[in-house]
C-alpha cells in the first residue's frame, strides 16, 4: 500500500468496520480514519476519529485527502422492526446516507468506494445446490435487502457519471470472535449442552469468518480489477445447520446433541409461535458461487472454516471466563 494513503472507515466501532480497522492498522502505514458517533468511540491506535455530524450520513463529513472509503454503516436488518415504515427509515440511511456520502467523495477527489452490501440483495434462501452469483438478477424480498439493492444500483449510476470507482461486496453470515446475535446464542446453547432439535436438518449454507471478508476488503482497496464490480464472499465451504453445530460443539470440547427432528415440524412449530423466518434461517438453503471473486482477483479464503470456528470459540470461552 501507498504509505500516503488515507482510508476511511465507516462504522468504525462495528463488527466488520473494526476488523477492517485492526487489519489496516497491523499490515500498512496507510493513515487510517473512523467514522464514529462520539469522540470517546474506542477506535484501534493510530486511527483518527471523524466525528458523524448531528444528520448523520446525510451530514457534510471532512472527507479532505480521503483516496478510499470502507462503508461499513448501516441501518441493519433487525428480526422485529417497530419502525411503522421500515422500508423508509431503511432508505434513510442505507440509500440516501450511502449516496450523500459517495457524492461528498466524489467531490473530494476519493478515487475508490466500496461498499458492503448483503446477501439479502439476492433474495432470502437459494435452491440446494443452486448457488446465487454476483451477477445473478436481485430479488430481495425485505426492506433491508431492498435499501441495499437500490443503494448499489444509485453507486453504480453515480460511478458511470463521475469516475467513482465502486466496489461492491455481498456477505453472508458473519462471524469470528465476538459475534453477537443468533451465532452467539449457538455457541451458548450448545456450551450448556442444551439438546436442539436440528439433527434432521441437511441443508447447504454459505458462511463467511471476519478475517475472511476482511481480507478481500483489504483486498479491494487496491486491486485495479475491482473497479466497478460486485463480489460475494464466502469461506468457500459450505455447511449444514447440524454440520455447523456439530463442529462448534467440537470447537467449545462440548459434542452436540441434536435431535432427528423432521424439517416439515420444525416449520410447522415455527409457524405456529410466529417464527417462520427463524425456520427458515435454520433450515433453507442459502448458498454463494465466489468463483468470479477468485477468477478475477486471484483471491481464496486465507483461514479455513476450522481455523475461523476455534478463533470464534475461544473468544467466546475468554469472554465467558471474563
Amino acid at each position: 500500500m501507498n504509505s500516503e494513503r488515507t482510508v476511511l472507515v465507516t462504522g468504525a466501532t462495528g463488527f466488520v468496520g473494526s476488523g477492517v480497522l485492526r487489519r489496516l492498522v497491523a499490515s500498512s502505514d496507510t493513515k487510517l480514519l473512523g467514522l464514529v458517533r462520539s469522540r470517546g468511540a474506542h477506535l484501534p491506535i493510530n486511527v483518527f476519529p471523524v466525528l458523524m455530524p448531528d444528520e448523520g450520513l446525510m451530514g457534510s463529513i471532512d472527507l479532505q485527502g480521503v483516496q478510499a472509503i470502507v462503508h461499513c454503516a448501516a441501518r441493519v436488518h433487525v428480526m422485529d422492526d417497530r419502525a411503522g415504515d421500515p422500508l423508509a427509515e431503511f432508505r434513510k440511511v442505507n440509500v440516501d446516507g450511502t449516496l450523500n456520502l459517495a457524492r461528498q467523495a466524489v467531490t473530494n477527489g476519493v478515487k475508490r468506494f466500496i461498499f458492503i452490501s448483503s446477501i439479502k440483495v439476492n433474495g432470502e434462501g437459494s435452491e440446494p445446490g443452486v448457488p446465487y452469483a454476483a451477477d445473478d438478477v436481485p430479488n430481495p424480498t425485505d426492506p433491508y435487502g431492498i435499501s441495499k439493492m437500490e443503494a448499489e444500483l444509485g453507486l453504480q449510476q453515480l460511478a458511470k457519471e463521475t469516475g467513482l470507482e465502486v466496489v461492491i461486496i455481498r456477505p453472508v453470515l458473519v462471524y469470528g470472535p465476538g459475534v453477537k446475535a443468533n451465532f452467539q446464542s449457538m455457541m451458548r446453547w450448545l456450551s450448556k449442552g442444551v439438546p436442539l432439535p436440528l439433527g434432521a436438518v441437511h441443508n447447504k449454507r454459505s458462511l463467511v469468518a471476519l478475517d475472511n471478508l476482511v481480507d478481500l476488503i483489504v483486498t479491494c482497496l487496491d486491486h485495479p480489477a475491482a473497479a466497478n464490480q460486485t463480489f460475494m464472499v464466502s469461506d468457500g465451504e459450505d455447511l449444514s445447520t447440524s454440520e455447523l453445530l456439530s463442529r462448534i460443539g467440537a470447537a467449545l470440547g462440548r459434542p452436540a446433541r441434536l435431535l432427528p427432528v423432521p424439517v416439515w415440524l420444525l416449520g410447522l412449530g415455527a409457524t405456529i409461535v410466529g417464527r417462520r423466518g427463524v425456520a427458515r434461517r435454520l433450515c433453507g438453503s442459502l448458498q454463494v458461487d465466489i468463483s468470479k471473486t477468485r477468477e478475477l482477483l486471484g483471491w481464496s479464503p486465507p483461514i479455513s472454516v476450522k481455523e475461523a470456528l476455534d478463533k470464534t470459540v475461544k473468544a467466546f470461552q475468554a469472554n465467558k471466563k471474563g
